[in-house]
């Protein structure tokens, strides 16, 4: 299971400040707090309605790989920002995101291929988000076959089938779980799947357990990374136990520490 850390965000108050105050040693703390906590990559966000979001997105991801080399992921929905943190990117670069509506395909896929970088890519359109996991893979065909029109292999993208609050749509909790499933049929080799899996439990009670429940049933979907709370320890030792179950992982006796 690749671990992307979701801390590194702007929507988070105390993130948001330290990005204005420009405190650098708070985010470098920050990430390497959530490096030693077992995140494999680094989600970026600056945070939505920025004046300066360019300049911010720079900076943040300049701040952050002074002290790490693990891959960022560059998070922002307007082209502008995105492609100033990808530039500023001298570490392994994953977008966050493209989608299925063809005008921002058309704007996100080039800089993917200028920048050598991989991309996630959210199964919804202009529409909005498909209520079927049928639906759900047809976008993600749809994806595949248009990132390949760019040159960008499937290997380089991670399907997204979007994770709903369990309190608000409770019913396509298992239906993403059903399109994490379809989607391994989609290549061979299977192209990688993630989730935001916090979205989750948004607005919900006990929203640690829900997480880690919900992740052990992706996983068993055939779930390869998550968008997550490393500092977790439920969720990460979920995490560790799913992998020696599903024969990801050599077993032995002390495999939390491992």
């Amino acid at each position: 299971m690749f671990i992307i850390s979701e801390r590194i965000n702007g929507q988070f108050i105390s993130v948001g400040k330290a990005i204005d105050n420009r405190d650098s040693k708070f985010i470098q703390e920050l990430a390497l707090k959530q490096v030693d906590s077992g995140a494999q990559a680094l989600d970026v966000n600056v945070g939505p309605g920025r004046d300066n979001g360019p300049e911010d997105m720079t900076w943040l991801v300049s701040t952050v790989q002074e002290v790490t080399e693990v891959p960022l992921c560059i998070d922002a929905f307007g082209p502008k920002t995105m492609e100033a943190g990808v530039k500023a990117c001298n570490n392994p670069i994953i977008m966050n995101s493209t989608n299925a509506d063809p005008a921002r395909m058309e704007k996100y896929f080039p800089i993917c291929r200028e920048y050598n970088a991989d991309i996630i890519c959210l199964c919804m359109d202009e529409k909005g988000i498909p209520n079927s996991a049928d639906a759900r893979a047809e976008m993600a065909m749809l994806m595949m076959a248009t990132a390949m029109e760019y040159e960008i292999m499937p290997d380089r993208l991670f399907l997204d089938p979007l994770v709903m609050p369990v309190c608000a749509a409770q019913d396509q909790c298992a239906k993403v779980i059903q399109a994490v499933s379809m989607f391994q049929s989609l290549n061979e080799p299977a192209p990688r799947t993630v989730v935001g899996l916090s979205n989750v439990s948004n607005g919900a009670k006990n929203r640690s357990l829900i997480n880690t429940t919900y992740l052990a049933m992706l996983m068993g979907a055939g779930l390869s990374s998550a968008i997550m709370d490393p500092e977790d320890k439920e969720l990460m030792d979920a995490l560790k136990a799913g992998e020696i179950l599903l024969n990801r992982s050599l077993y032995c006796d002390d495999f939390l520490r491992a």
